[in-house]
């Protein structure tokens, strides 16, 4: 929990680098609050159009969620890529369907550049005790 709250800290910081665990914790926390609030206060799938207006005013909170971590989750994804010694440019591979999310799931699961790189020190050398 405490690497998704660091994350919501840097919320809009792009620069330097972030390791492994701090990006998989943040987004397994995210997609578990994200489906929380969706299951709970969420759009109902399949539900025919007369009801939507009996929807609770509540319904909008999954919305502002995703647009409230929406800067922090892509901080910390261009900070993940950096710590993999690759511009945050590489996000826009994304557009490319199936292909594109492959190759960022791959870098984001390599281990980081051991030391110092183009983009800040390494994030492991400064959490002693850290094996990621």
């Amino acid at each position: 929990m405490s690497y998704y709250l660091e994350a919501l800290k840097k919320y809009a910081v792009f620069h330097g680098r972030a390791h492994r665990a701090e990006f998989w914790w943040f987004v397994l926390f995210n997609a578990i609050f994200s489906f929380a609030l969706n299951v709970v206060f969420g759009a109902r799938v399949g539900v025919p159009e007369e009801s939507v207006s009996s929807a609770t005013p509540l319904a909008i909170l999954p919305s502002i969620y995703a647009l409230a971590v929406f800067l922090p989750a892509l901080g910390v994804s261009i900070r993940r890529l950096h710590d993999t010694n690759r511009s945050g440019w590489w996000l826009l591979i994304a557009f490319f369907p199936i292909v594109g999310a492959i190759v960022l799931i791959v870098f984001y699961a390599q281990a980081g550049d051991a030391g110092e790189n183009q983009f800040g020190a390494d994030p492991k050398a400064a959490e002693p005790g850290i094996d990621v």
